[in-house]
C-alpha cells in the first residue's frame, strides 16, 4: 500500500499520510460492520487527515453507538439527513469504499498505518511549534524543554492536546468504550482502581483511581510513611504494578528496611542494630528476594519540584502509582514568600500531574498541631488540620487521616487509661467518589505495618 504525502501549505514541508489506509478502514466497516468493535475507542476521527474521511468516520461511529444497523444504504441516508451527502462523495464514493477492500481481515494494519501518519504529523507539528516559539523569544530554555517534553509525550501515550470536544465524542470514544472494557472480565482490571490492600478502605474510595490526587494526613509518628509503604508493597506485589516513591525525609536504606521488616515479620529495631537470630536469617533473605521482584522505584531527592518529578516519571516506561513523602518538603517554582501560596501551587501541579500521566498520587501531609485538646474528640483530625488546608482540600480527589489513640498515651499518667496500642482508624474525610467514614485498622508496631481489622482482630494482612 503506497502512502501519499500531500504539501503543508503553512510550513512547505511533507505531510505523511496514507490515503489508501484511511479508506480501508472506512470500507472494511462498510462490508463488516462488527469492524467497529475494534476501531471504537482505538480509532478517533482526528486520527484520519482527509476532512472527508473524518465525516464519514464521524457516521460510521454515532450509528454504531446508537446501536443502528450500518450498510450501504443507511449510511447513505444518514449522510443525506446531515446534511453532509455530497461532501462525503455521495454514493459514488461510498461504493468505491466498499468495492476496494475485499475483506476486514487486514484492519489491524490499516490502523497502525493511518495511526503512525497521525502521530507523524502531531511530531511536526509539535517541531514548528517550538522552533516558532524559539524565534519569537518565548519563554526560557527551560520552560521550552518542559514543554516539548509535554507534548512529546501526550504524543508517545496517545493523548490529544487539550480543547473543547463535543460531549458525543467524548460519550463515543472515552465513556462507552471504558464502560464496555469494564464490562469485560479480560480488560475490566485495566479501568477499575488499583487495591491498596485494605479491603474496607477500597470498597469507600473504589481503590486507587487513575488521575486522582489523594492527600495522607497524620500527625509526625503517627505512621504515615508505614501506611503508604504498606499501599506500595500491596500494589507491587499482589497486584504486580510499578510503583514510584519519591521520599524527601527517609533514606533509599531506611525505606528498604522497613519494607523488609513488614515482609519478613523482622521488629525493624533488630533490622537496624543488626541482632537478627535463629530462622529470622532465613526469613530476611526470603523476604528479599519477594521484595527484590517489586516493581517499586525509590526517589530520595530533597527539596525535589513537581516538574522534576514529572520529567523522571516521563522516563518511566510505565507508572501505575505515585507515592510522596511527604508534601511539605517538596519545593516550588513559585516566586513567593507566602507559605499558602507555595502549597496551593504544588497541591495544584500534583493534581495536573495526576491527570496528564493518569495515575493516582498519594502525597502524605502533616497535619496542625493547633486545635488539639486534652480530649479525644479535639485530638481527632479534620480538613481544617492540615496546614494550608485550603488548597489542599479544594485540589484532592481523596483526603485520609491516620488517628491512633495511644499517640497521646505519653501525656497519661495512669497506665490503665492507656488505649490499645494496636488500635487505628484511617479516616476518610473527603472523596469525590463516593461516602466517607472511619476504616479501622490493626496497627503493629514493631513491624511498621497496618493492617485491616474485622471486630478487634486482624482479617486482612496488607501484603
Amino acid at each position: 500500500m503506497a502512502d501519499n504525502q500531500n504539501f503543508d501549505l503553512l510550513g512547505g514541508h511533507m505531510t505523511p499520510f496514507s490515503a489508501e489506509a484511511e479508506q480501508s478502514i472506512l470500507g472494511s466497516v462498510l462490508i463488516e460492520p462488527n469492524s467497529m468493535d475494534k476501531l471504537s475507542g482505538n480509532i478517533k476521527p482526528e486520527h484520519f487527515y482527509i476532512t472527508q474521511h473524518q465525516a464519514i468516520y464521524n457516521v460510521l461511529s454515532d450509528m454504531y453507538m446508537l446501536g443502528k444497523t450500518i450498510d450501504h444504504v443507511t449510511v447513505l441516508n444518514e449522510l443525506k439527513a446531515r446534511g453532509i451527502y455530497d461532501d462525503a462523495g455521495g454514493k459514488a464514493y461510498i461504493t468505491q469504499l466498499i468495492q476496494m477492500v475485499p475483506s476486514a481481515a487486514n484492519l489491524d494494519a490499516y490502523i497502525d498505518i493511518v495511526k503512525d501518519k497521525y502521530y507523524s504529523r502531531s511530531l511536526m507539528q509539535t517541531a514548528q511549534r517550538i522552533v516558532a516559539d524559539i524565534e519569537d523569544g518565548v519563554d526560557n530554555s527551560g520552560q521550552l524543554i518542559e514543554r516539548a517534553e509535554q507534548s512529546i509525550y501526550d504524543i508517545r501515550k496517545g493523548r490529544e492536546a487539550s480543547g473543547l470536544v463535543h460531549i458525543r465524542d467524548v460519550l463515543r470514544n472515552e465513556t462507552i468504550y471504558r464502560i464496555d472494557r469494564l464490562n469485560d472480565e479480560e480488560t475490566r482490571g485495566d479501568y477499575v482502581g488499583i487495591p491498596c490492600g485494605i479491603n474496607a478502605l477500597d470498597d469507600m474510595i473504589t481503590g486507587l483511581n487513575k488521575s486522582d490526587l489523594i492527600i495522607l494526613g497524620a500527625r509526625p509518628g503517627m505512621g504515615k510513611t508505614s501506611f503508604a509503604l504498606n499501599i506500595a508493597r500491596h500494589v507491587a506485589l499482589k497486584e504486580k504494578k510499578t510503583v514510584c516513591f519519591f521520599s524527601l525525609e527517609m533514606t533509599r536504606d531506611q525505606l528498604a528496611q522497613r519494607l523488609l521488616s513488614a515482609e519478613a515479620c523482622i521488629a525493624s529495631e533488630k533490622l537496624r542494630t543488626g541482632k537478627i537470630e535463629g530462622n529470622e536469617w532465613s526469613n530476611l533473605v526470603q523476604a528479599t528476594e519477594i521484595l527484590s521482584k517489586a516493581e517499586i522505584y525509590v526517589d530520595q531527592t530533597t527539596r525535589i519540584t513537581v516538574n522534576e518529578m514529572k520529567a523522571k516519571l516521563r522516563r518511566m516506561p510505565k507508572v501505575d502509582l505515585v507515592i510522596i513523602d511527604y508534601l511539605g518538603l517538596m519545593a516550588s517554582t513559585k516566586k513567593t514568600d507566602n507559605q499558602v501560596q507555595i502549597i496551593g501551587d504544588i497541591t495544584q501541579n500534583l493534581k495536573n500531574m495526576a491527570k496528564e500521566l493518569n495515575v493516582p498520587i498519594i502525597c502524605a501531609a502533616q497535619l496542625n498541631r493547633g486545635g488539639e485538646g486534652p480530649d479525644k474528640k479535639s485530638r481527632r483530625p479534620s480538613l481544617s488540620s492540615l496546614r494550608d488546608s485550603g488548597s489542599i482540600e479544594q485540589d484532592a480527589d481523596i483526603v485520609l487521616f491516620l488517628y491512633r489513640e495511644h499517640y497521646y498515651d505519653t501525656e497519661k499518667d495512669d497506665p490503665e487509661q492507656h488505649a490499645d496500642e494496636h488500635q487505628a482508624v484511617c479516616i476518610v474525610a473527603k472523596n469525590r467518589h463516593g461516602r466517607t467514614g472511619d476504616i479501622p485498622l490493626y496497627w503493629d508496631g514493631q513491624y511498621t505495618r497496618f493492617t485491616s481489622v474485622a471486630t478487634g482482630a486482624v482479617a486482612n494482612d496488607a501484603r
